[in-house]
């Protein structure tokens, strides 16, 4: 039996592939829309954030024989209690991780984390656009809020949480995009002409994350865009292809 942090359509991807090789897989997710996406094909899954200790009691206590963890590449959190968990159960952790890409324009700004990614957006200001999500909003909030010559777009998912969040951040309506993806180049653009985006800033999330879409648009539009790179986290067994995590698989179990 494997126990799989998911959430993302290549993990659930990453999760048929193993159940189709044989193996029982649960998957755990964060949200309710995830939750569904696995229920449409017919995974098992668990529904709710998890702390280490709730992990590895859940792998204890129904005798789960391996981790696998393919959550977000910019789920550090979730990645390090899956890796405690996997050590307090005293199962083996495999790691499957979207392929890095690299990215080389003068028009892009690589940055180490969000905090850098903000204050860097205070210097340049403008009307900048966040397609980074709501979980850390109040990072760029913080920094951003009351500059002058600045106009923060805060584009993320239709949900009543995110909305409840801009509001305590005092986000006005006017500069909240709520949509979901996946986005075509196209689209990106239209959005980027549509309120004369001057910055945009993304987080290094891999093809599958479309990120190739946003900074094309971009570019395309003459924007400069800031970049955020993934957490630099000592993973172990780590992989970023289904055919290496299933030989991997195979050679744990």
């Amino acid at each position: 039996m494997i126990f799989m942090l998911a959430g993302t359509s290549d993990a659930r991807n990453l999760a048929l592939e193993l159940q189709s090789a044989g193996y029982a897989v649960t998957a755990t997710v964060v949200t309710e829309s995830a939750a569904s996406s696995l229920a449409e094909v017919g995974l098992p899954h668990l529904v709710g954030r998890l702390t280490a200790d709730e992990m590895a009691s859940i792998i204890t206590e129904q005798g789960y024989r391996l981790v696998v963890d393919a959550s977000h590449p910019f789920a550090e959190e979730a990645s390090k209690n899956a890796m405690a968990a996997a050590e307090q159960a005293n199962v083996p952790y495999i790691r499957y991780e979207r392929a890095h890409e690299h990215y080389t324009h003068p028009l892009i700004t690589v940055v180490k984390d969000y905090e850098e990614a903000a204050h860097l957006a205070a210097e340049k200001r403008g009307v900048i656009m966040l397609t980074t999500g709501s979980k850390t909003l109040a990072t760029f909030t913080k920094v951003l809020h009351g500059l002058d010559n600045t106009r923060v777009i805060a584009r993320m998912l239709p949900r009543l949480d995110n909305m409840e969040k801009c509001e305590a951040l005092g986000v006005a309506q006017r500069d909240i995009v709520a949509i979901q993806g996946p986005f075509s180049k196209e689209l990106n653009e239209a959005l980027f002409r549509q309120y004369d985006v001057t910055l945009m800033i993304t987080k290094e999330s891999g093809k599958v994350g479309s990120v190739d879409e946003k900074l094309d648009a971009a570019l395309a539009c003459g924007i400069e865009t800031i970049l955020i790179a993934r957490p630099n986290i000592k993973y172990g067994q780590q992989y970023s292809t289904f055919e290496d995590v299933l030989q991997a698989v195979q050679n744990t179990l």
